[in-house]
Parts: C-alpha cells; sequence; structure tokens
C-alpha cells in the first residue's frame, strides 16, 4: 500500500511538471490590453458583505481601529492575509476524504512525507500546526541568551520568539532594498558584506544559525535570487553555521526567480523550488501559505538535526505523526505542496498583485514596487506625509481604507514593531498598508472595486489623521491592540465618502 501511494505521488508530480511546461497565466489579448487570465474556474461562493459607510464607520470604531478586531459580516474584501485563506483545489479537498484517523502511525502523514521529499528534496519532516509553531520549535532547540541571528529581515513572531529565548535579530538586506519604489527584482538579497561583518562582530558561538526568508513579507513580498543564496550558503559553509530557509512563500519565489533571474528563465518552477531548499540545512514552512492548507512543519536531511529537534514535537504540538494537524489538513497540504509547483497556480496572485501595482503606478498612488508577492503593498508613509510615525500612518491607512472601501488590509509599519526598554516605540523601517492577494480567492472586477476606492482615498488623504493606542498588550500588539483616532477624522472622511457617492455602497 505504501509502494502503491509513493507511485501516486510520483505520478502526481510529474503531471504537475508536464502542465508546468504547457501552460502558464501569459495570455496577449487583441486589444494589447494586460490583463491576469484566471487558469481556474470557481465552483464553490461564499457570500460576502458591502455595508453602507456609516456601518463601516462604526465597525471600525468598535474594532478599536484594529482590522484584526473586525468581524467578517462587516468586511467586503478580506485582504488581511494569506494565512489560512487562500482556496484549494478540487483534488485536495477530495483527498480529505481519504485521511487516516490514527494517532500514531498514520498513513496520511506518510503521503506528506513523500510530498516534502519529491517537492522539497527533504527526507525528514517534523509536523507542527502552523509556521509560528515552527519557529517556536527552532528558537527552543536553537536560541540561547545572547545569541544573535542574521536574517534577510524578520517577520513579526520570528522576532518574538527569538526575543522570548533571549536572543536578538540582525536584519542583513542591502539599504537599497529599503529604498520602495525601485526597478531592484529581489530585495530580498542578503547583503553578504553585512553577514560577514555580523559574523566577526558576534563570533560563530554566538550565532546559532542564518535564517532567509523567501518572500520578504514586511518589505514588500520581496524575492531572493538563487545566486545570492549560494552566497550565502558558501559564507555558512566556510564558518560552519546552519542555513535555516523560511519557505512559507518558497512558491512565490520561485515564480519571480523564474520570471526575473536569467539562469533559471527555462527552469520549472519545481526545479527552482527544489534548488532553493537543496541549499538549506532546515527548511520550516507554513502550509497555510505555501499549500493553501492549515500547517505547517520543519524538514531536513540531516538525522542528526531532526534529533536535536524532534523531543519538542509531542511537548509542543503533538505526536511526531499529526504535530497537531488535523489528518484530514494534513492530507490537503501534500497535494497542495504539488500544486505548488504548478505554475499555473503559484503564478495567480503574483500576476494580481502585478496588475494592481501598475494601476497604482499609473495612477500616481505611492506603493511598493517591483510588485512582489503576498500582497500588494502601499507607501503609507508617503500616502500620509503630514501624519508621523508616533501617530502610526500605516494603521491609520488601513483603518481609512476600511471606512472607504470595506475592504480589511493590514497594516505593516510601527504597530507592527515594539517598544524599547525605556517604553519607547522603535519605528518601523518602512510605513505599509498590504493588502494581501489570496490565491484563487478575488475576481477581477473585485480588484478594479478595491483600485477605485483607493484612488478616491488617495484624492481625499488630507482627511486622514493619526491613531494612539488605548489598550497595548506586551507583544504583538498589533494584534489584539486597541487604539483611537487623535481627531474626529473618521467622522469627516465618512461624510465626504457619503457626499461624493451617494446612495452607493
Amino acid at each position: 500500500m505504501i509502494e502503491l501511494t509513493i507511485q501516486n505521488a510520483r505520478v502526481l508530480l510529474s503531471f504537475y511538471l508536464h502542465m508546468n511546461q504547457q501552460t502558464s497565466n501569459v495570455v496577449q489579448f487583441y486589444t494589447g490590453e494586460q490583463i491576469p487570465l484566471e487558469l481556474h474556474k470557481v465552483r464553490v461562493v461564499q457570500k460576502l458583505y458591502l455595508v453602507p459607510v456609516e456601518r463601516r464607520l462604526a465597525a471600525i470604531g468598535e474594532a478599536g481601529y484594529n482590522t484584526f478586531q473586525l468581524s467578517t459580516r462587516d468586511v467586503y474584501l478580506d485582504m488581511l492575509t494569506d494565512s489560512g485563506v487562500n482556496a484549494m483545489s478540487d483534488n485536495q479537498i477530495a483527498a480529505m476524504l481519504r485521511a487516516d484517523d490514527a494517532y500514531a502511525g498514520s498513513q496520511s502523514f506518510a503521503r506528506l512525507e513523500e510530498a516534502v521529499k519529491e517537492v522539497f528534496g527533504k527526507k525528514y519532516l517534523l509536523p507542527a500546526h502552523q509556521g509560528r509553531a515552527a519557529e517556536n520549535i527552532l528558537a527552543h532547540a536553537y536560541v540561547k541568551p545572547g545569541d544573535v541571528v542574521p536574517m534577510n529581515y524578520h517577520f513579526t513572531t520570528t522576532h518574538a520568539l527569538i526575543d522570548l529565548n533571549g536572543g536578538k535579530i540582525e536584519e542583513l538586506v542591502a539599504d537599497e532594498a529599503l529604498q520602495l519604489a525601485s526597478d531592484n527584482p529581489f530585495k530580498g538579497n542578503m547583503d553578504i558584506a553585512k553577514l560577514r561583518d555580523c559574523i566577526s562582530l558576534y563570533g560563530v558561538d554566538k550565532i546559532p544559525f542564518v535564517r532567509m526568508e523567501a518572500s520578504t513579507n514586511l518589505i514588500g513580498g520581496q524575492p531572493f535570487s538563487i545566486a545570492n543564496l549560494r552566497e550565502v550558503r558558501a559564507v555558512c559553509d566556510e564558518f560552519g553555521l546552519r542555513l535555516v530557509l523560511d519557505a512559507s512563500l518558497i512558491g512565490e519565489n520561485a515564480y519571480f526567480v523564474k520570471t526575473r533571474e536569467a539562469e533559471f528563465k527555462n527552469s520549472s518552477c519545481a526545479e527552482i523550488l527544489k534548488t532553493m531548499c537543496e541549499l538549506a540545512d532546515i527548511v520550516y514552512f507554513s502550509a497555510r501559505k505555501v499549500s493553501s492548507a492549515r500547517g505547517g512543519g520543519i524538514c531536513t536531511n540531516n538525522l542528526d538535526i531532526i534529533k536535536e529537534m524532534q523531543h519538542l514535537i509531542p511537548l509542543f504540538e503533538g505526536f511526531l505523526t499529526y504535530g497537531g494537524i488535523s489528518v484530514r489538513e494534513i492530507e490537503a497540504m501534500a497535494v497542495g505542496l504539488y500544486e505548488t509547483t504548478d505554475e499555473t497556480v503559484i503564478s495567480q496572485s503574483p500576476s494580481f498583485i502585478e496588475y494592481f501595482i501598475r494601476e497604482m503606478v499609473r495612477l500616481g498612488i505611492p506603493c511598493v514596487t517591483p510588485a512582489g508577492g503576498l500582497g500588494a503593498h502601499i507607501d503609507a508613509g508617503s500616502f500620509l506625509p503630514h501624519i508621523p510615525q508616533s501617530q502610526y500612518p500605516a494603521g491609520a491607512l488601513a483603518a481609512a481604507f476600511f471606512i472607504a472601501s470595506g475592504v480589511r488590509g493590514m497594516e505593516r509599519g510601527t504597530i507592527s514593531s515594539v517598544r524599547d526598554e525605556q517604553g519607547n516605540d522603535v519605528p518601523a523601517n518602512v510605513e505599509l498598508l498590504r493588502l494581501a492577494f489570496p490565491r484563487r480567492v478575488f475576481t477581477l472586477s473585485q480588484i478594479r472595486y478595491v483600485i477605485d476606492r483607493m484612488k478616491w482615498l488617495y484624492d481625499n488623504r488630507d482627511l486622514i489623521g493619526g491613531l494612539e493606542f488605548v489598550e497595548e498588550p506586551p507583544v504583538l500588539r498589533f494584534f489584539m491592540g486597541r487604539l483611537k483616532p487623535t481627531s474626529d477624522w473618521p467622522d469627516k472622511l465618512a461624510a465626504k465618502f457619503r457626499q461624493d457617492f451617494g446612495q452607493s455602497l
């Protein structure tokens, strides 16, 4: 039976590789328009709510001007995140029906292991219920007080878990990566000179591993090149350091490598993805992102590494063959990993983001360029130059855009940062409003609605004011914190909307 399922997995991978070579979503329109074409059809629908602007104003107030606290009854398009909200395929849903419910030794896990081996090229897998749970295991296993983890850029949970274990991070992207509007195709690259300086400053003994994040989340979903990853690998080999790859958005990173790095223009996304993973000692991922199912994992080809972490899985997650994940989700994860190698699947979200960013640039709205993965990122600092960082311009823009549109985006700026030992805000490097584009969820007409409302808000940006905290948790405050406006600007913005749009929603 096991041999049969392995053979089925290989047949499935061969099918997706064939599809990669035969199809893409690049279609030339006779009119010359550049419009992303969906290569899927919608067979299950879910009702959405577009409530009047008066209700949107009340709802954001009830939510403490924090879009995380909104109810979906008040949200029209949920662009908060792509985590756990990507649309699953018919094959994923079908696979969920054959799940093996065994507590230990489940065949569902055996199928996931085989998918990890085929897609990531890693023999050993430790399951965890999501990406940050995998980060927790890594931090507990390797990070000690006084340690330093170099990385191309942090993610909020990564930063928090390393901090909680007594370590700190060093962000080593090149200076130009923080230039929001540019034509740099690989802003996620690690600056090799900075990496060498970091090693020299702290010493090898204080560096448990070097971390690379595929498609850096907090600076606009920007990818790294394989050429850069090879350079990082060479430095790690020189100093005997382990290289850890956060592969949560590795599919998008592979797509950008294919379209932006000349060496790989004729390679399949499957080949590129495996090439990246082969360069890392440890690969961890959020299945909520990489395979459109809920779960996560840590994988490697080094059995010693597995032994250093496996005792933590039953302690924090669950037994070694389910790790806190529903076996039905494990089945969907396995299929989703194979689908991540299909260019028509992985290119859908980046192509929609590129279309949206192209329209933002045409309309003169400041945003992160080139278009990245995960979502479109509006430059809130340039959009609202009259709001100081101490009044959280990215958070204010997220609240204002919800009032204007009913679209829920996410603040990626100083609210997502931390306070120092004296209680002062540590200003973020960038102030961004992220509008996530979950895979295969939105239609082009919905995206055009978002473009229209963003243009209206930009034309009325002088009405927007700042925010201040009224409730602030000690860690990851952007999830549960509550704020209030520094003036009555939300009421004025809603009134202007009603004046301009009449009775329209």
